[in-house]
């Protein structure tokens, strides 16, 4: 293990198998023998702003590894033969500036096999840039911001959810057939909730559609009120907030605690991590928000790589009880896009591990739905429907009610 003392984060920094780094080089071809371990690394949020989404989508990650070391690890095509997977991860504690220290020694120092990025496009950012500089593949969980696909960038393949500016297409047609018109659009001002109010936009006023409201604001809000007195002087008839989860969480909160009430109301996150929403903002401030459906609550019963739906749910609840949520079976689905990637590889160079993962594109049907890259290395093949949340004898429940061929419910609009 290696510590990092200058930048104080000795205690911060964890490793899951310390004899892990040495083992290969993120360089290596294929030889005749096989080496002793598939190193993967990468960081998380174990503090800070999105740990409640990064641990979770490392417990996935980890529940993957346990499951592939059962059998006596991954299997691996360039050696026939199943090889013990290993971890190395470090604690972000939700910096950017962190994470690309870290980033940067897994690439260098530790010469992981496989590089992960942690959650989101914030920490995904600085993985990036560092893994086109070095022609590393990086497997990116959750970070879909447009600027990271690129024609020019052939070391990306984005695992678990679309590219951003895909989010909002479901959402549009959804507004557009109700007849919704009065729209007011509040985004964060970062790569990934912007290019979803963006597309928004764009479609919306292709329909003829012209938002009342569209304002972004820093990251870091963590008060509503003042914007919220100022969209409800309008009176639209759908309000729509694009953020992380603290920012969804305040904006939530502060509907509620305003008084003020609006026929719709869109946040992001919900759907990801309802059982948080649930504890955080309670009932009352749920009822009928509308929020992105996940494949959480779809069910997969045929698969072709890993567990299926109702297996998942039930042998990650049993290892990690209370804990499943959406972002936690993002961290198992990257799992099996590596699975997948490592299998068709024809060795262990980064330029074989792509070529790999881009083999699967079109092919691997998971827990997660189907896996599907673009020539930049972009998600594409999920499409998330429109989900809302319903009154409930647990709290709320989560349905999809738009498109019809995904809904488990009709929409309720506008909210009682």
């Amino acid at each position: 293990m290696r510590f990092l003392p200058a930048l104080g984060l000795t205690a911060a920094l964890g490793m899951t198998l310390a004899a892990c780094g040495s083992s290969s080089s993120s360089s290596t071809t294929s030889t005749s023998s096989a080496p002793s371990a598939i190193t993967i690394g990468t960081t998380y949020a174990g503090s800070g702003t999105y740990a409640t989404s990064s641990i979770p989508e490392l417990d996935g990650l980890k529940f993957w590894m346990t499951q592939e070391n059962k059998k006596g690890g991954v299997y691996v095509g360039a050696y026939k033969k199943r090889i013990p997977v290993k971890l190395v991860d470090y604690n972000d504690l939700s910096s950017a500036s962190t994470a690309a220290t870290l980033y940067n020694q897994l690439i260098t120092q530790d010469k992981v096999n496989i590089l992960v990025a942690d959650f989101g496009s914030v920490l995904t950012a600085p993985a990036v840039s560092l893994a086109e500089a070095h022609k590393v593949v990086l497997f990116d969980q959750t970070g879909t911001g447009i600027p990271f696909f690129t024609p020019q960038n052939k070391d990306i393949v984005l695992c678990d959810l679309p590219e951003s500016d895909i989010w909002p297409d479901v959402l549009a047609q959804f507004l557009i057939a109700k007849g919704i018109k009065k729209v007011a659009i509040v985004y964060d001002t970062n790569d990934f909730d912007e290019s979803q109010a963006v597309t928004l936009k764009s479609k919306l006023q292709a329909a003829g559609i012209t938002p009342l409201v569209y304002e972004g604001v820093p990251t870091t809000t963590s008060s509503y009120t003042t914007i919220l007195n100022s969209v409800a002087a309008k009176h639209p008839d759908a309000v729509l907030e694009f953020g992380y989860q603290p920012n969804d969480t305040a904006f939530l909160q502060n509907v509620q605690s305003s008084g003020q009430h609006f026929k719709m109301v869109f946040t992001v996150f919900p759907g990801q991590l309802l059982s948080l929403f649930q504890s955080q903002v309670g009932t009352a401030g749920l009822k009928y928000t509308y929020t992105y459906g996940t494949n959480l609550y779809i069910n997969y019963p045929k698969v072709t790589e890993g567990l299926n739906s109702a297996q998942f749910k039930s042998q990650f609840s049993a290892a990690y009880p209370g804990q499943l949520n959406a972002l936690s079976l993002a961290g198992y689905n990257t799992g099996l896009v590596i699975q997948g990637s490592l299998k068709n590889a024809k060795s262990l160079s980064q330029a074989a591990i792509r070529a790999g993962a881009q083999q699967l594109s079109g092919n691997l049907t998971t827990v997660d739905g189907k896996f599907q890259l673009n020539s930049e290395g972009a998600q594409v093949g999920e499409l998330l429907p429109v989900a809302q949340l319903f009154p409930s004898s647990s709290g709320v429940t989560l349905h999809a009610v738009y498109p019809s061929s995904q809904a488990t419910a009709k929409a309720v609009y506008p909210a009682p």
